[in-house]
């Protein structure tokens, strides 16, 4: 009996444990990747299906288990395993991606964010939260240190925009992790779109209070007039010490996020033993499928899996996410001068 068959004709929760997703939703995925993974018989052998494909695929996402294990389970060889798992992931990508990671083109589409932003997190005007991870990858052939970040492993860099509901709008993946700050972002179509004012933002003229409409980062990353980062954490007055608040408690968005990245799909808890090109289509696919499941089932983000705030008090209740793996972030900039005009445009948030 297939791998399939087994966990279809088992006790109900099985397809759950052993994919992090249920029955419908995973036939629903299934729907959408079939067409891309499906593969003919020939004379010689029995294609393996588009169903087998999916669900070792899932497992290895889910459970970051070896090839080596993987093969007793799903009876197909590493060797094969090595070249499906990539594919199916590439394939789950193309899939998924027009739908699960869409990037916003309209002003409208961006003030439906920045209304989210500002009627869950208090902050107006934002357009997403930004940050970067480190994914750890066995070291590539010939590679030197191109890939050795400042944790001392290798690892390429995954780049995101996150939206008010944890949902991922906008990533970048395989920057080398060698370049460990957030100048990383600056290696990105989007920045370079954001520089060019090519991302069709809402004016000022129909943002609150006039303001510049902005995305919320942390130290990481540099000020400019449309990225806001906290203010130095030294002499701070009240309504500076306030604004900091305001903004991590929106940039927290984006930390969650990659927290529940990171632990539904546990191949982020060890290096990944693959080229990183196919390291970038494990990841791209991880990402999608985040966006997937967070809008397919509740099981997928339980109550108190992400942080909360107790609204009499303000005081911040942890996640409990954050028992699990946490992904390293980005350095600091140091020593980075910003515009007179970005400092002046954090000064009127």
């Amino acid at each position: 009996m297939t791998l399939v068959r087994k966990l279809r004709t088992s006790a109900t929760n099985n397809l759950n444990n052993y994919l992090r997703m249920d029955d419908m939703c995973f036939n629903e995925l299934l729907s959408m990747v079939k067409p891309f993974i499906s593969k003919k018989n020939t004379k010689m052998r029995k294609s393996i299906t588009a169903e087998e494909r999916l669900i070792v695929t899932l497992r290895y996402l889910a459970t970051g288990r070896s090839l080596e294990d993987l093969k007793f389970s799903a009876v197909i060889s590493p060797q094969a395993l090595r070249r499906i798992i990539p594919d199916t992931c590439q394939c789950i990508y193309k899939a998924l991606k027009k739908k699960y990671l869409k990037f916003p083109e309209t002003v409208e589409e961006w003030q439906k964010i920045a209304r989210d932003y500002n009627s869950r997190w208090n902050f107006p005007n934002c357009g997403g939260a930004i940050d970067g991870k480190h994914i750890k990858i066995v070291k590539p052939v010939n590679s030197g240190s191109y890939y050795f970040n400042y944790k001392e492993y290798f690892s390429t860099v995954l780049m995101a925009i996150v939206d008010a509901n944890y949902e991922f709008i906008y990533v970048n993946v395989g920057c080398n992790g060698r370049i460990s700050d957030g100048g990383v972002i600056e290696t990105t179509k989007f920045y370079d779109k954001l520089l060019e004012k090519a991302l069709k933002l809402p004016s000022n003229e129909t943002t609150i209070n006039k303001m510049n409409f902005v995305f919320v980062a942390d130290d990481a990353f540099a000020l400019n007039e449309n990225i806001l980062k906290p203010f130095p954490d030294r002499n701070l007055s009240k309504e500076q010490i306030i604004f900091n608040y305001r903004l991590s408690r929106a940039r927290r968005t984006v930390e969650n996020a990659f927290g529940i990245l990171s632990n539904r799909f546990r191949v982020f808890h060890t290096a990944i033993p693959m080229k990183p090109e196919k390291v970038d289509k494990i990841v791209l696919a991880a990402v999608v499928l985040h966006n997937f499941l967070r809008g397919h089932t509740n099981n997928y983000i339980p109550k108190n899996y992400v942080d909360f705030e107790v609204l009499d008090t303000g005081d911040v209740v942890k996640g409990y996410w954050r028992n699990g793996m946490m992904l390293d972030g980005l350095q600091p900039i140091l020593n980075r001068h910003s515009s007179h005009e970005a400092k002046e445009n954090r000064e009127m948030y």
